[in-house]
């Protein structure tokens, strides 16, 4: 199988007034948009992006999914999405039920089929042009000490690497930031270009947004 040709994206968030990023949602909508209303969000002149893992183990997952449609929110794939696409192809889903994927045997079809479906559009890396210098986002980390658009680069470790987190890693190189969501921590953890934004809101912990522009 080739690699997808959608590996990066690249989007100019000076076209946006606020530009915010959130840690991972895992089906949290009513959460999410608590949030939103607290920041003030106006979704005709503001942009949301996620770090990916919108669904899963919380209690809205399809609701979660269906945003992605919206013009206001752009997200990279995690790897609770690549679970639940991978389950979908290889019509083997237990792994991915014993995950917090279990909500999509109960969800109205064949709308959850098709908003899954969509997830084969997310990037694994996004590139973010803002006014204070560029942002990179993936789920957990990008696996490489230089990041260079269209770089060939480990997609599984993109995904699911926690390596770089545990070891206290150096910085990447390339951009000026970089955001990452998958591992569940107690708050947000800043670390020279590093940031680490998952806070664990579907364990009764916060959901972090964070304003780049």
């Amino acid at each position: 199988m080739g690699r997808p040709d959608n590996i990066y994206q690249r989007i100019e968030g000076t076209r946006w007034r606020h530009v915010w990023v959130v840690g991972d949602i895992h089906g949290c909508f009513s959460l999410l948009m608590a949030k939103l209303r607290h920041c003030h969000f106006d979704p005709w002149q503001d942009l949301l992006v996620s770090v990916g893992d919108v669904i899963d183990r919380g209690p809205d997952s399809l609701r979660c999914l269906k945003l992605l449609r919206k013009s206001w929110i752009v997200a990279v794939r995690g790897n609770h999405e690549q679970m639940g696409l991978d389950a979908l192809a290889m019509g083997e889903q237990s792994l991915w039920f014993m995950n917090g994927g279990s909500w999509f045997a109960q969800a109205e079809q064949p709308a959850a089929k098709f908003a899954l479906e969509e997830c084969q559009q997310l990037p694994w890396i996004l590139e973010l042009r803002c006014s204070n210098g560029i942002h990179v986002i993936a789920h957990a980390d990008y696996p490489d000490d230089d990041y260079q658009w269209q770089k060939d680069i480990d997609l599984q470790r993109v995904l699911w690497d926690r390596s770089r987190l545990m070891n206290k890693g150096s910085g990447i190189r390339g951009a000026d930031h970089f955001w990452f969501g998958h591992t569940p921590l107690r708050q947000r953890l800043d670390h020279e270009n590093l940031h680490y934004i998952d806070t664990g809101a579907v364990f009764g912990g916060e959901l972090t947004l964070v304003q780049l522009q």
